[in-house]
C-alpha cells in the first residue's frame, strides 16, 4: 500500500494504516526532534507528542504532502516543550547519570581516538552554533541541510513562501559560516577560511 492510500485509510479511521505510516516517519520526526531539542529524552517525547496529534488532527489533513504536514507537527510539539520548559525549568538525574559523548551506535571502530575526539569536538561545536540561531533559521537548515527536504516541502513544513525559506536558509548558512570560523581549528583545513 502506498502511501497515500496508508493517509486515505488513516484518514477513515484505520489505525493500522496510521502505525503504518508511524513505523515509516519515525526515525526522520525523531531525528528532527533531536536536533532541535538535543535531548533524546525530550525529542521522543516530542515525537510522540506529535504522532498522538496526527493521529487526532488525520481527518483534517487536506491532502499535500504528509511528511511536510507530520514535521510541522512535530516543530510545533518542540516549541511546545520549549515554551512549557521555560515557565517550569526541571533537571533530570538520569541526564545527568549518563555520559553524553558515549553512543554505542555512532561508533566507529576504525576511527582512532585522536580523530574520534576530533569529530566530537567538532560536533559539539557545530550544534552549539546551530544553537546560536534564530529559531526560523535553526529549523530551515535542520530541514535543508540535515534532513534534506526540498525548499517546497520547508516551505510547507514551516508555513512560509519558497522565497523566505531560500532567504532563511541563506542567512542561516551565512552565519553559521561566520560562527564556525569561530572554532576554526576544529574544522578541517579545507573548510578554513584564509585571509590573504
Amino acid at each position: 500500500m502506498d502511501e497515500q492510500a496508508l493517509v486515505a485509510a488513516a484518514r477513515r479511521g484505520d489505525i493500522q494504516a496510521f502505525n503504518r505510516l508511524v513505523v515509516i516517519y519515525q526515525t526522520l520526526a525523531y531525528n528532527v526532534a533531536y536536533r532541535l531539542t538535543h535531548n533524546p529524552d525530550q525529542a521522543a517525547d516530542a515525537t510522540q507528542d506529535a504522532f498522538i496529534s496526527a493521529f487526532r488532527a488525520i481527518k483534517r489533513f487536506r491532502g499535500g504532502s504528509f511528511k511536510a504536514w507530520l514535521l510541522r507537527i512535530v516543530t510545533n510539539a518542540c516549541y511546545d516543550r520549549f515554551r512549557s520548559a521555560k515557565r517550569h525549568p526541571t533537571s533530570s538525574l538520569d541526564g545527568k547519570l549518563e555520559d553524553p559523548d558515549h553512543s554505542v551506535i555512532m561508533t566507529d571502530h576504525k576511527e582512532s581516538p585522536e580523530d574520534l575526539a576530533l569529530r566530537r569536538d567538532l560536533g559539539k561545536a557545530i550544534q552549539a552554533r546551530l544553537d546560536q540561531l534564530p529559531p526560523h533559521q535553526r529549523i530551515t537548515v535542520i530541514l535543508s541541510d540535515i534532513q534534506e527536504l526540498s525548499y517546497e516541502e520547508i516551505a510547507e513544513v514551516t508555513g512560509v513562501s519558497l522565497g523566505t525559506v531560500k532567504s532563511r536558509l541563506s542567512r542561516a548558512r551565512a552565519r553559521l559560516r561566520d560562527y564556525m570560523q569561530q572554532d576554526a581549528e576544529l574544522l578541517p583545513r579545507r573548510y578554513r577560511l584564509t585571509s590573504s
